[in-house]
């Protein structure tokens, strides 16, 4: 049974991850690979705060999302003012060199990882009780990036990855509309990273290389870019099938790279085959039925006057 729990607990995050990461790549065509590394922020940010300041573990997790988000935007304001593909080079550059700091600095336990972080929850409540809280964390960031997507800032973020010249040309500030999304999303990655440090209670940087955003650029991709239910899929089948594979008596040395081979090969499979993903996104952007037509018509009006 407490596998089952920690497997709907993984299940949870990588939604909330996956979710978040459709957000910045899909929506608002914002070309970064460097998600799991505000997932890492999160998770040491809140882990040491709660260790070894004894800040209550909630106040910690804030902490932890807050600190991620700030330094999205710190890696976003300058990358953003040139092109979009600084912003690619600029997350990979800001991935590899926070792990590499995070290896080589005593406080973060270096590359041999960070024990003893301070469990919240289970004790009191259960593993049922954390593995609720993930799945209500989860359902909050699809129905937060569904009301984001599908509203009128959904609307500009669609105009402003379409055509961002002509997106600026109505007045529009593209630059601070970028950061902000970035901001938010990686926000939603730090706090999930402090949801997995304060139930695992371990925290390693092996967990947040290359090979993490790999996994969650897949989910995305298989799932379906600029969907609301895409990467949910995504993310319930990228997890389940690894740990189905683990069920196959093969050696630990076939077993591992057949993971990591998994990942790769549905990623060439679905951009041949299916590059839309399981669950295609619409031509064009749609609103949310409390939006009307009606509704959009009178705002428009009302704002040019």
């Amino acid at each position: 049974m407490d596998y089952l729990i920690t497997l709907a607990i993984l299940i949870g995050l990588s939604v909330a991850l996956a979710s978040s990461f459709n957000l910045i790549i899909g929506y608002a065509g914002l070309v970064s690979i460097a998600h799991p590394v505000f997932y890492a922020i999160g998770a040491y940010v809140s882990a040491l705060l709660a260790r070894d300041l004894g800040l209550p573990v909630p106040l910690a997790m804030l902490c932890g999302a807050l600190a991620a988000a700030a330094a999205s935007a710190a890696v976003a304001l300058p990358s953003l003012r040139v092109s979009g593909d600084y912003l690619l080079i600029a997350s990979i550059g800001f991935q590899l060199g926070v792990l590499e700091a995070i290896k080589n600095i005593s406080v973060t336990g270096g590359a041999g990882g960070l024990t003893n972080i301070p469990a919240f929850l289970v004790q009191d409540g259960g593993r049922g009780a954390y593995a609720a809280l993930v799945i209500a964390f989860a359902g909050l960031t699809v129905w937060l990036n569904w009301r984001i997507a599908h509203g009128p800032y959904g609307r500009a973020l669609s105009a402003m990855r379409d055509d961002e010249t002509a997106f600026a040309g109505l007045g529009r500030n593209a630059v601070a509309m970028k950061v902000a999304v970035f901001a938010f999303g990686s926000g939603i990655a730090g706090l999930a990273g402090a949801l997995y440090a304060h139930y695992f209670r371990f925290v390693t940087p092996e967990q947040f290389e290359i090979l993490q955003s790999a996994a969650l650029l897949t989910m995305v991709v298989v799932g379906g870019v600029r969907t609301t239910w895409g990467p949910v899929l995504g993310a319930v089948l990228l997890q389940a099938l690894p740990q189905a594979i683990t069920f196959v008596d093969l050696p630990p040395a076939i077993l591992g790279p057949l993971q990591g081979l998994l990942f790769t090969g549905l990623v060439l499979v679905f951009m041949v085959l299916r590059p839309q993903g399981l669950i295609a996104a619409g031509e064009a952007w749609h609103p949310a039925k409390k939006y009307s037509a009606k509704t959009y018509s009178a705002k428009t009006r009302g704002e040019a006057r």
